[in-house]
């Protein structure tokens, strides 16, 4: 298992397990990938014996990006690496993947005191809730979407 950052050569996996994933993750496609690349503090994968297993996005302070979330924590937090996403491959799951990009992206967050996401909680996504809680995190809030959706606001300070 590699965790590095996304090369062009794995646009394709990293928008197929987006696209997996995407009743718990918005959706992103190939010119969305390619701004997010250009704006975020880590865009990174996980490699599997030459697969794209996993990837995640995260965002520092002053990043264009427009996201209700980011700019939540934005709003509260001078310095921050934020979690917008990660996936993992239905078939990886359950083998550290999830626990190496954290690990990897807790360590880059270190410079900036916190690392910070959000979970849903409406619908809930308790496997998610749990890990973070098992991993330290703490919940800072709630916040409602438009479309109805609620998340959890989490902050790990480090």
């Amino acid at each position: 298992m590699e965790v590095r950052d996304v090369v062009d050569a794995d646009f394709t996996a990293v928008l197929a397990l987006n696209r997996d994933s995407v009743t718990l993750l918005s959706p992103l496609d190939a010119t969305g990938l390619d701004r997010v690349r250009a704006t975020a503090a880590h865009l990174r994968v996980v490699e599997v014996e030459g697969t794209v297993a996993a990837f995640a996005i995260a965002f520092a302070p002053g990043a264009t990006y427009d996201s209700v979330n980011y700019a939540w924590h934005a709003g509260r937090f001078d310095d921050f690496l934020y979690l917008d996403r990660i996936a993992v491959s239905q078939r990886y799951r359950r083998r550290g993947i999830a626990t190496a990009l954290y690990d990897d992206l807790e360590t880059a967050a270190t410079t900036h005191g916190r690392m910070v996401c959000e979970v849903n909680s409406d619908p809930p996504n308790l496997e998610s809730l749990a890990f973070h809680h098992g991993r330290g995190y703490c919940e800072l809030g709630h916040l409602m979407h438009t479309d109805g959706k609620q998340t959890v606001m989490l902050e790990k300070p480090l």
